[in-house]
């Protein structure tokens, strides 16, 4: 698609983007034809046993139009490549959803209204909802904000509940014909065995918890010290009041995490690793400035990295290949299908594909060259 097309966004797909989030691949799954078979006048195309009208791909190009406006976008102008991008982009939309229509009546699957509702809802509650730590909103109120998102996008409530339901029929027909995916135990195991360290917890070097006074300048960070040695309780109000490092200023000093060999610079590290518990350093200098260092705590010995038992890890491993599996035979399945209606599109005269752009033509290429 050009990038003027991109822009209107010509499909449910931009429907679904900004209003849902559910990602439509309808569009990406268009066949492309042009058989001999008989065109109604008041058809587009046809596909399989089924007629795209003209009236649903004018009130396709009426949405786009509207939602250009209501993005500030210019509409591609007669005569354009874009515009006949736009053109031959809507009539492969229609054609798509025709086919997974067909297709789902073939499984016997349906989506009722109930269906488009609850997922509605759902998104409704999930992008104008109420958010963690704000005030409850009342339904009303998430209406509103919902009838507010339309408007800013150019779309009316009843070209969302299409694109649902669109989705919904895509989600089913592809669930449908992956069902019968399994993972055997064998299968697991072996992902296991090649990937155990994607299920480890990780080695841990050397570490001890520490505070520290950072300071530019040194004759600063000997009058510190000194104030530290008379009384060592007042680190944590010094480096409140004194230290540069304003993250562990605020924290009395304290470093977030301790002091984890290779973390810090090697000035700090060598003599936070070398005091005692309880003790404070003379100022330090690193390329930072002056360091006054409390370790506050024995150091920690090193640990090496541990497994995780393949029993705690086997059904989170189950569901990755699963999903992976599915994904891979769902692409399968759709190319399949694709290729299947190919023989049964026509088109009216100037609704063909553009030059390139016929998924049909295009997907026979890439067989030819393939094989």
């Amino acid at each position: 698609m050009s990038k003027m097309a991109a822009h209107g966004a010509f499909s449910m797909r931009r429907i679904i983007g900004a209003l849902s989030g559910v990602v439509l691949v309808l569009a990406v799954a268009a066949c492309g034809g042009g058989g001999a078979r008989a065109v109604p006048a008041d058809s587009v195309a046809v596909v399989g046993d089924q007629s795209i009208s003209k009236a649903s791909w004018d009130q396709l190009i009426a949405q786009t139009k509207a939602n250009y406006v209501a993005n500030h976008h210019a509409f591609p102008k007669p005569g354009t490549v874009d515009l006949a991008n736009l053109r031959s982009n809507a009539t492969q939309f229609l054609i798509s959803a025709s086919e997974y229509e067909q297709e789902a009546a073939k499984m016997g699957i349906k989506v009722s209204d109930q269906d488009v509702e609850a997922r509605l809802q759902q998104i409704k509650q999930q992008y104008y909802g109420s958010q963690a730590g704000q005030p409850k909103l009342t339904p009303a109120q998430v209406e509103k904000r919902y009838q507010q998102a339309l408007k800013a996008q150019g779309f009316t409530d009843e070209q969302v509940r299409t694109g649902i339901k669109l989705t919904l029929i895509h989600e089913r027909v592809q669930a449908a014909a992956t069902k019968d995916i399994k993972v055997s135990d064998s299968d697991i195991q072996n992902y296991y065995n090649k990937n155990k360290a994607q299920y480890e917890t990780p080695a841990q070097p050397e570490s001890r918890p520490v505070k520290h006074i950072l300071v530019k300048k040194k004759a600063l960070a000997d009058q510190i010290y000194s104030q530290l040695q008379a009384n060592p309780g007042q680190f944590g109000k010094l480096a409140k009041k004194y230290s540069i490092d304003t993250v562990s200023a605020k924290a009395g000093g304290v470093l977030a995490g301790g002091d984890v060999k290779g973390r810090f610079v090697k000035e700090f590290e060598d003599v936070a690793f070398k005091l005692k518990t309880g003790q404070i350093s003379q100022p330090v200098h690193s390329k930072f400035g002056w360091h006054i260092i409390e370790a506050t705590g024995p150091i920690k010995a090193p640990t090496p990295a541990k497994p995780t038992p393949f029993s705690q890890v086997k059904e989170a491993i189950r569901q990755t290949l699963l999903q992976t599996k599915r994904s891979t035979e769902a692409q399968d399945w759709q190319k399949n299908m694709v290729k299947s209606y190919c023989k049964t599109i026509a088109y009216q005269t100037g609704y063909a594909p553009a030059p390139g752009q016929d998924p049909c033509k295009t997907q026979s290429a890439t067989t030819a060259a393939t094989t």
